[in-house]
């Protein structure tokens, strides 16, 4: 059965993390060379994503939450060593990994930090702030690099996201392992309505059918949480649903 997953955070650093693994992921696949016209539709998905990466690693100390979670980890993968019957090649890459990822996260300059000092990037960055900004005729400097061979393309892009890639590894692997911490369980509610303790939880991840009428909104923190089922509605937007509803939940 096809289903739709659901994730949502509970506290602020979990939320950073979501949001730059979203724009990871439009910045590294939207990009097509199939047309001219899909290339200039794909240029202002990929450099404004590429702009909010930069905005929240300079907001946030990212770096610093993940090498905490990182030495967490590499912690508790040397616990989990020495229980019995576990699989220790698949331990022994991720802890190869993590221990990798921590020395090159300390390192003296994030190498991320080489994206704000691009001259290319930083007067188009200027432009896409402005609402509506990064139109042709305020950028020739973009509509010049647009028609640069495919190869050109592709090499600065790789270039621009090879000085993201310590964040995006230390990324992927942290979030592996907090979904992984809770399985799906099946549950039930008659009007629509569920509610928890959220202690020691960070993320909440909800499975519902593909054909499902309905969908969860989540309120909460790490002390209490609570998914509010909703139901498209043409005057209102959307309303409260009232009916018994099944869906699947891990709490991470």
């Amino acid at each position: 059965m096809k289903t739709i997953l659901y994730e949502h955070p509970l506290n602020e650093r979990i939320r950073n993390y979501l949001k730059l693994e979203q724009l990871f992921v439009q910045a590294e696949n939207c990009f097509s060379y199939n047309s001219s016209d899909q290339t200039n539709v794909s240029q202002s998905i990929f450099f404004n994503a590429l702009f909010a990466i930069i905005d929240t690693l300079e907001r946030s100390d990212i770096r610093g939450d993940l090498i905490k979670e990182l030495e967490k980890l590499e912690q508790n993968l040397v616990v989990w060593s020495k229980i019995p019957d576990v699989d220790t090649s698949a331990l022994d890459d991720n802890l190869h990994q993590t221990v990798k990822l921590i020395a090159k996260l300390k390192g003296t300059s994030p190498t991320w930090w080489q994206l704000k000092e691009d001259k290319f990037l930083a007067s188009l960055k200027q432009r896409f702030a402005i609402q509506g900004g990064n139109s042709s005729f305020d950028l020739p400097q973009l509509q010049f690099w647009l028609h640069r061979t495919e190869k050109e393309l592709s090499e600065d892009i790789k270039r621009w996201l090879a000085l993201l890639s310590q964040i995006r590894n230390a990324l992927d692997l942290v979030l592996k392992f907090i979904r992984q911490r809770a399985e799906f369980v099946s549950i039930s509610t008659d009007s629509g309505f569920y509610q928890d303790n959220g202690e020691n939880l960070v993320l909440l991840r909800i499975r519902l059918p593909q054909d499902a009428q309905y969908y969860p909104t989540v309120s909460g923190n790490k002390f209490r949480y609570s998914i509010r089922f909703m139901l498209p509605c043409e005057k209102n937007g959307r309303r409260y649903s009232n009916h018994s509803t099944e869906f699947e939940l891990a709490k991470c």
